[in-house]
């Protein structure tokens, strides 16, 4: 979505590559000593010292992961941004570095790919992230953005997929279902616009749901949280394609049983009043809605004391190595349902 209040009429072919890579980060600065060589060489040199070096990567295509008619270009760069840094966050390591990579059709001029960077840099400043590389090219399908972040961390902290223990406690950062019910507002005011484009969007009282959707944040301050406290998460993971689908790759990777408590599921009273609006459980918003990227992780059940009562986070469940198919536990009952992934999948129509 273009501004505008902005006069959008540079042609790209009139800068060239290496032009518009100059004029798009112009206004970026080098944030992390690690950072030696940033833009403008034919590689970032980066100095890690003695900790161990965290690499993720993510592509996101118009009309595939998200729909220019509703989300504005700034607020694409910073999401392109967080969606990555979550990646890292959920290894329990810090993010550093990102590279970006575009691909534009003709369609784009300049000025809105400086709304794009805008976005981008707001969020390296944000999270103290170094912009150090990149590519641009042309594409005949629209936009597509993907970016690289890296990150770092002690051998001893670096939390995977795998590791959660038996009887561990099963906790998630923050509220979920927001996100996807922000989404399912903005998809609704696109139609209605559609169909009477005198009606303006009507988002107003919406405003939690709808910024989560397109102004989502990464958890990187769970590490230092989790610090302070004293806990070592023994597996992580990021909640991007829904809570049930997180929660059977844990399942999978631990070789465990996860269950968890239909009633603990932490919601947002703003995504209730949505879900009632739209005739949906929040139950199902929760654990197929996705993009939420909180961070759900797995700690020894004797440092239940320590977390119990933090308002940054929510005991949902325990693992079971004795009960390995992984269940909802519905309220008011003991009744454990099979959980099943219906989140998100890019190859599904």
């Amino acid at each position: 979505m273009f501004d505008d209040k902005k006069t959008y009429t540079t042609p790209i072919s009139s800068l060239g590559e290496f032009g518009l890579i100059d004029r798009l980060t112009r206004d970026f600065s080098i944030q992390n000593s690690e950072t030696v060589v940033g833009i403008g060489d034919d590689a970032a040199v980066l100095h890690f010292n003695d900790e161990k070096i965290v690499v993720s990567s993510d592509v996101l295509v118009e009309n595939v992961h998200f729909n220019l008619g509703y989300v504005p270009l700034r607020h694409l760069g910073y999401k392109a941004v967080v969606v990555n840094l979550s990646d890292i966050a959920a290894m329990n390591a810090v993010p550093k570095q990102i590279l970006v990579n575009l691909a534009v059709s003709n369609r784009f001029p300049v000025e809105a790919l400086e709304e794009v960077y805008d976005g981008i840099r707001l969020a390296c400043q944000k999270y103290k992230v170094d912009l150090v590389g990149g590519d641009t090219t042309s594409s005949q399908l629209g936009f597509v953005i993907s970016i690289t972040a890296i990150g770092s961390a002690k051998e001893h902290e670096i939390t995977q997929r795998k590791g959660a223990k038996d009887k561990d406690l099963i906790v998630v950062s923050g509220d979920l279902g927001a996100a996807y019910m922000g989404l399912q507002v903005l998809e609704r005011e696109m139609i209605t616009f559609k169909s009477n484009p005198n009606l303006q969007p009507n988002i107003e009282e919406y405003t939690y749901i709808v910024e989560r959707q397109l102004k989502p944040e990464a958890r990187t301050d769970v590490k230092t949280i989790l610090n302070e406290l004293g806990i070592t998460p023994t597996s992580m993971i990021d909640v991007s394609d829904g809570l049930a689908s997180e929660l059977l790759h844990l399942a999978k990777h631990s070789d465990l049983g996860f269950h968890v408590y239909e009633d603990k599921l932490p919601v947002d009273p703003h995504v209730i009043s949505a879900c009632d609006e739209f005739k949906i459980s929040h139950t199902t918003a929760v654990l197929n809605g996705g993009e939420d990227y909180e961070l759900l992780f797995t700690i020894p059940i004797t440092e239940h004391e320590k977390i119990a009562k933090h308002p940054d986070f929510t005991i949902i469940g325990y693992t079971s190595e004795a009960h390995k198919e992984s269940t909802l536990i519905l309220s008011g009952s003991e009744n454990h349902i099979p959980l099943t992934a219906q989140g998100w999948n890019a190859f599904v129509e």
